[in-house]
């Protein structure tokens, strides 16, 4: 990219702070992006139009590249922001969250329809996603938001890639466990304080993906039965 982005300078900022989002929030220093990683004197102006910045076009690209390329986790995490992790990192929050050995039935009933079929046939963009589980129409949009973000948060699912099946592209979304198999396994060995308390210190340097953890846990949505047997 002419804009000097690459997917490998990219992993490598990705690893070393944990967890970035793609954007920044309204150009503000924390939390951090990619952005604010290659660009760290530089607004971002979100325009598309073609006086816009070539460079947020270009991280947008670069963004869909690295969702499939295995070295880092995508997720629509952080406020249910475009969210890239180091797999360490997303391995000790799957271990933290108990995802890995979670008792199901704590799902509502449509993030369960949508988990399994995503077990069953990933990737998905979201049209192929609503199809499969009859949440189609403005009736199911807000029941199928829910769903997902509930998903999102408990990182039961991940973004891989993009389809073009519609006006604009969309972003495959898969399983987990299907896509990240090794770390799914991993995170069964891990203990849940180790885990968490790694995952803080990670954190510390970033108060707001600090803060929206402190959240997750304590909102319930992290606070899942286990099934051994899972």
């Amino acid at each position: 990219m002419s804009s000097g982005m690459t997917a490998k300078k990219a992993v490598g900022f990705i690893e070393n702070r944990g967890v970035l989002l793609v954007y920044p929030l309204d150009n503000r220093k924390a939390p951090r992006s990619l952005w604010s990683e290659f660009f760290p004197r530089s607004e971002m102006r979100w325009e598309w139009d073609t006086g816009g910045d070539d460079r947020v076009a270009d991280l947008w690209r670069l963004r869909e590249e690295l969702s499939r390329s295995g070295k880092v986790v995508y997720a629509k995490w952080f406020r249910g922001r475009a969210t890239f992790f180091s797999r360490e990192v997303f391995t000790d929050l799957l271990a933290g969250f108990g995802s890995v050995r979670m008792d199901r039935s704590r799902l509502t009933r449509e993030a369960r329809l949508l988990l399994e079929t995503l077990e069953s046939d990933s990737p998905l963009s979201t049209k192929q996603l609503k199809a499969a589980t009859d949440l189609r129409g403005k009736l199911f949009e807000s029941t199928y938001e829910k769903a997902m973000r509930e998903l999102w948060r408990k990182l039961l699912i991940v973004g891989h890639g993009e389809l073009d099946d519609g006006a604009f592209p969309s972003l495959l979304v898969g399983a987990t466990r299907h896509h990240f198999e090794d770390l799914w396994d991993e995170a069964r060995g891990i203990d849940r304080d180790t885990a968490f308390a790694r995952v803080y210190a990670k954190f510390e340097a970033d108060p707001p993906f600090r803060k929206f953890l402190d959240q997750v846990v304590l909102d319930g949505s992290s606070r899942i039965d286990t099934d051994a047997s899972n």
